[in-house]
């Protein structure tokens, strides 16, 4: 999370103020094409990055109350489906809910590693934290096909041999899709696991940052947009079927930031400190934005099971 290295802070060996392109040109995560082993001093003037030393106080306990409120609202869930299976029927069938459920648990079980990793430094080796960022984005990616393919039909309305089918093709998709991410992550200063390690322009991260806005602003965009020209779609949204884009909802603004991030970054949008200033922050919003669905998603599916089963009662949810 977030576009800080935990390091001790060092004055630049170069005169004169800060190069804003050299800024950012590391803003993000450690760029191997610098010669030596330097880091830029956020703290020095003109320009100032007050977002680093608030990220690395708020973010591991965070990450950790966030895992142990997805731990708990999954497990509520995962039993409420054990104990009355018939009671899932569609929009919320038990094979989808399921499928998401198993999504947010995966990635709720990365969060405390991530938090011990803010806190203390990452000490688990280059490849841990790849494998890290991988089932991080495979979770997510998983999450959005299954939101993507339960707007669009009612494959999951039972789990028969052709909802099995679509749900290891999506998963295998979804693996598929997040192996650009374990390619641009790694380790940064020695003990920070970064989601990138490469440079701006690198091929690998220009197929990764295409696939997140895809998955994460394009498909909700053109699904709203289906939505509202077709009635059936649009119907659905009243059966309960809207709850499922909560995922969506939440993800988007980090889709939004990772684009504003690469136009700074490649010099297309022009950099000034106001933007230097405050795009770490926005961007470590948005992200902290999209880990909390792994906790809303769960209690989001047990309250709309709850309203549907009273809405006779009650007359509405």
């Amino acid at each position: 999370m977030g576009n800080c290295i935990p390091v001790t802070p060092g004055i630049l060996e170069t005169p004169g103020t800060l190069d804003l392109e050299e800024i950012m040109g590391d803003l993000s995560s450690y760029n191997d094409t610098y010669s030596n082993d330097t880091f830029l001093d956020y703290d020095a003037t003109p320009c100032h990055n007050r977002f680093c030393p608030l990220f690395q106080r708020v973010a591991p306990p965070f990450l950790a109350a966030t895992s142990a409120a997805a731990a708990l609202a999954t497990g509520a869930l995962l039993v409420a489906l054990a104990k009355r299976p018939q009671a899932w029927r569609w929009p919320q069938s038990r094979a989808l809910v399921a499928q998401l459920a198993l999504g947010t648990a995966l990635f709720a079980a990365l969060l405390p590693a991530l938090a011990a990793g803010v806190a203390w430094g990452w000490h688990l080796g280059t490849g841990l934290c790849r494998l890290t960022h991988f089932l991080w984005h495979w979770s997510v990616f998983a999450q959005a096909l299954l939101v993507a393919s339960s707007s669009c039909g009612t494959a999951w309305a039972r789990w028969d041999p052709r909802s099995r089918r679509l749900a290891v093709v999506l998963w295998a998709v979804a693996l598929l899709l997040a192996t650009p991410a374990a390619l641009v992550s790694g380790v940064a200063a020695g003990t920070a696991c970064v989601q990138r390690s490469v440079g701006i322009l690198a091929p690998a991260y220009l197929l990764h940052l295409a696939l997140c806005l895809c998955l994460l602003l394009l498909l909700p965009a053109g699904l709203l947009l289906a939505a509202l020209a077709v009635p059936r779609l649009r119907a659905s949204w009243a059966t309960g079927a809207g709850l499922t884009w909560l995922f969506l909802g939440l993800w988007g603004p980090y889709g939004a930031g990772l684009a504003a991030e690469f136009l700074l970054q490649a010099g297309l949008l022009e950099p000034t400190c106001g933007s230097f200033e405050h795009f770490d922050l926005a961007l470590g919003l948005s992200e902290g934005l999209g880990v909390l669905h792994c906790g809303l998603g769960p209690l989001a599916q047990l309250l709309a099971r709850r309203c549907r089963r009273d809405a006779g009662a009650a007359g509405g949810c």
